[in-house]
C-alpha cells in the first residue's frame, strides 16, 4: 500500500520524477558526466608562459602551469611532500615548484629535484599525477580520465573555429548548477518566453528531432512575432531575427558531451552563426560547472561590419546568458531543496536527452579515486596503484 502511495503522490505532482510505469527513474542530478573525454578548463591567452593557476573538474584539483618553452602542463594540485598546493608554486623551466620547500615536478607529476635530499638516497618519493594536455581553438583542454584513452579521443570538431570566414567570440562563466540543467536549456527551446525582452515575442516550432545512443538532435523554426528585439540580435542572424519577415532554422545538437547549435536563415544555406559549447564540472557534487563557449559568426559581405557590430552582438550573448543562468541556478536551488528531481518534464525531447545523459554519464564518487589521493589513482608514471 505504501508503495502504491507513492507512485499516486508522484503522478499527481507531488514527489519525484518518475519513469513511465511508475518506477523511479535514476536521479540525473545524481549522474556524473564521463571523464574520458577533453574538457576545457582555461583560455590560452589567461595562461602566460612562467605562470601557475588553479583549476578543477569533478572535484580533482589541478595545476595547470606554462612552461618557459611555452607548452602546458596539468597536475594534481598537491605536492606529495605537505599537500601544500601547487598552483601555489614557481615555475622553473618546464617544472613546477612547490611554494614550500622547492620540491621540483617535472610536467610528467615526477618529482625532478629535493634541493636538500640526503646524498646516497636511490631515488626520490613518488610524484603527482598529471593529465593529458592539448591546446586548440583557443582553449586549453585537459583529459581526466584513463590516461590510456587520451590518444585515441578526438578533440571537438570544429572546422569554422579555423575558417578565416568567420570571426569567434569566446566566453566561460561559472553556473551553479548540474551540467544537465545546462543541456535541457539549450535544447528546450519552448523557454524563449523567458527572453522576450531581449528577443521580442519569438515563436519557436518543433520541426522535428532525432536520438541515438550518443546524441540528440532537435530541429526549431523561428518565426517571429513582432515585438521589440535587441540590435545584437539583429546583427547576429541575417534574416529572421534580425527583422526580416523569413524565419530562422536552428539546429541544437547534444552530442555527449559537448553540445552545438546553428542558426541559418530559412533562405539561404549557410548559417549565420555556429556555437559550441562545453559545461565542466568542478566540484565534487558537480552542482557548480563552468561553461566554456565558442560563438563563431560568418563574415557578412561588407568588409568591417562584423567588427563595427561585435559589442552590440556581446551585449546581446551576455543578456541572453544572464537569463539561462537565473532560470537554471533557480532550478538546483529547487533540487537541493527538495534533494530530489521533482520535475514533472512532458516535452518528449527533453526526456530523450536526460535518458542519454544517463546512460553516458558516471557514478559521482566521494572516494580518494576521484580526489586524487596516490593510493587510488594513478602513480606518477601512469599505472593504477589499486584496481579500479
Amino acid at each position: 500500500m505504501a508503495e502504491e502511495a507513492h507512485v499516486e503522490g508522484v503522478q499527481g505532482g507531488y514527489g519525484p520524477e518518475s519513469g513511465d510505469r511508475g518506477t523511479p527513474e535514476v536521479d540525473l542530478r545524481r549522474v556524473g558526466i564521463d571523464p574520458d573525454f577533453w574538457y576545457p578548463v582555461a583560455r590560452s591567452a589567461a595562461l602566460r608562459r612562467n605562470k601557475v593557476r588553479a583549476v578543477a573538474f569533478a572535484g580533482r584539483r589541478m595545476a595547470l602551469y606554462r612552461g618557459a618553452g611555452g607548452t602546458v602542463y596539468a597536475l594534481e594540485d598537491r605536492c606529495a611532500h605537505r599537500q601544500v598546493p601547487l598552483s601555489l608554486g614557481v615555475v622553473d623551466g618546464e617544472a613546477l615548484r612547490c611554494c614550500y620547500h622547492a620540491w621540483a615536478y617535472r610536467g610528467n607529476g615526477h618529482i625532478s629535484q629535493i634541493p636538500y635530499l640526503p646524498k646516497g638516497t636511490a631515488r626520490p618519493p613518488r610524484g603527482v599525477r598529471s593529465y593529458p594536455v592539448r591546446e586548440r581553438y583557443g582553449l586549453v583542454f585537459v583529459f581526466p580520465g584513463d590516461p590510456a584513452r587520451a590518444e585515441h579521443t578526438p578533440l571537438p570538431l570544429l572546422p569554422e573555429a579555423d575558417s578565416s570566414r568567420h570571426r569567434t567570440m569566446m566566453f566561460s562563466r561559472t553556473v551553479r548548477c548540474h551540467y544537465s540543467f545546462l543541456h535541457e536549456n539549450l535544447l528546450d527551446m519552448n523557454h524563449q518566453f523567458l527572453h522576450r525582452g531581449v528577443l521580442g515575442r519569438i515563436q519557436p516550432k518543433l520541426l522535428g528531432y532525432d536520438t541515438g545512443p550518443r546524441s540528440v538532435e532537435a530541429r526549431y523554426l523561428f518565426v517571429p512575432s513582432g515585438g521589440r528585439k535587441d540590435r545584437g540580435a539583429g546583427l547576429l542572424s541575417a534574416e529572421g531575427m534580425g527583422g526580416a519577415s523569413t524565419p530562422d532554422v536552428v539546429t541544437i545538437r547534444t552530442e555527449y558531451p559537448y553540445q552545438t547549435l546553428q542558426t541559418v536563415p530559412e533562405s539561404s544555406e549557410s548559417a549565420a552563426f555556429s556555437l559550441w559549447v562545453a559545461y565542466v564540472p568542478e566540484d565534487i557534487e558537480q552542482r557548480v560547472s563552468r561553461v566554456f563557449g565558442l560563438l563563431m559568426i560568418a563574415k557578412p559581405p561588407i568588409p568591417g561590419a562584423l567588427h563595427l557590430a561585435w559589442p552590440l552582438i556581446r551585449r546581446f550573448t551576455e543578456r541572453v546568458f544572464a537569463q539561462d543562468r537565473m532560470a537554471v541556478e533557480a532550478e538546483q536551488r529547487a533540487w537541493d531543496e527538495q534533494g530530489a528531481d521533482w520535475n514533472q518534464e512532458v516535452f518528449p525531447l527533453i526526456l530523450d536527452v536526460r535518458q542519454v545523459l544517463r546512460a553516458n554519464g558516471a557514478p559521482i564518487t566521494h572516494s580518494a579515486a576521484s580526489s586524487g589521493c596516490p593510493e587510488a589513482d594513478l602513480c606518477a608514471d601512469g599505472r593504477r596503484s589499486t584496481p579500479r
